[in-house]
């Protein structure tokens, strides 16, 4: 049988990390930093690259907020090992462009990818729809005992679905992908995955 490190178990630690966000006491901060660790050394990118992301994502959230709440709340950030994933819709070249630019002000950023799309579709449908594909496509993945759905992270926007993430290999990868393709309105598929080998990995 096929060991691996699954999402099965990070979903309480997950769980016990958002509750304890709200909270400020000790315990719930002491509960919260050990719920994050055991999430982080379940990845394949381990905790020291988790917390770099963590703090990379942050500070090009923070500057997406401090210039433009609108920008803010249409662009999504996603960082595996400091390279990071920018997806969304705006209304203008000019706004995906200023996020680009933002982005590359945070230290630390080896590689960014630019998929967040100009245009005026989409609406409050849209938006469920593109939910309820994110959400299919995980419980999929989570139930894929050839798959180690904690190394991946998925947006949808429009009907597209960006994967970000770590595989093991080329077969788990196919068939992340696959199953990203069987689910219905599903438009497109855009991998930025790269493999567990692959050389352009950095290491700390």
């Amino acid at each position: 049988m096929n060991q691996r490190p699954h999402s099965i178990i990070a979903i309480p630690l997950a769980l016990a990390a958002a509750l304890a966000l709200g909270a400020c006491d000790p315990l719930s901060i002491a509960v919260g930093g050990g719920a994050v660790t055991g999430v982080a050394a379940s990845q394949e990118r381990g905790i020291k690259h988790a917390a770099n992301d963590t703090s990379l994502k942050l500070g090009i959230s923070d500057r997406l907020l401090k210039k433009d709440l609108n920008l803010f709340g249409k662009v999504s950030v996603t960082v595996v090992e400091s390279r990071v994933l920018l997806t969304g819709a705006v209304r203008s070249d000019a706004d995906r462009d200023e996020a680009t630019r933002l982005a590359w002000l945070a230290e630390g950023v080896r590689e960014e990818m630019n998929e967040i799309q100009v245009t005026n579709d989409g609406d409050f449908a849209d938006i469920g729809r593109d939910a309820w594909i994110t959400t299919r496509l995980k419980a999929q993945m989570l139930t894929d005992r050839e798959v180690s759905d904690i190394n991946y992270s998925v947006e949808t926007v429009n009907g597209v679905v960006y994967l970000m993430g770590i595989a093991q290999n080329a077969a788990e990868l196919a068939r992340v992908t696959d199953h990203a393709r069987t689910i219905s309105g599903v438009r497109r598929v855009v991998s930025h995955v790269v493999l567990k080998t692959d050389p352009r990995r950095q290491k700390l």
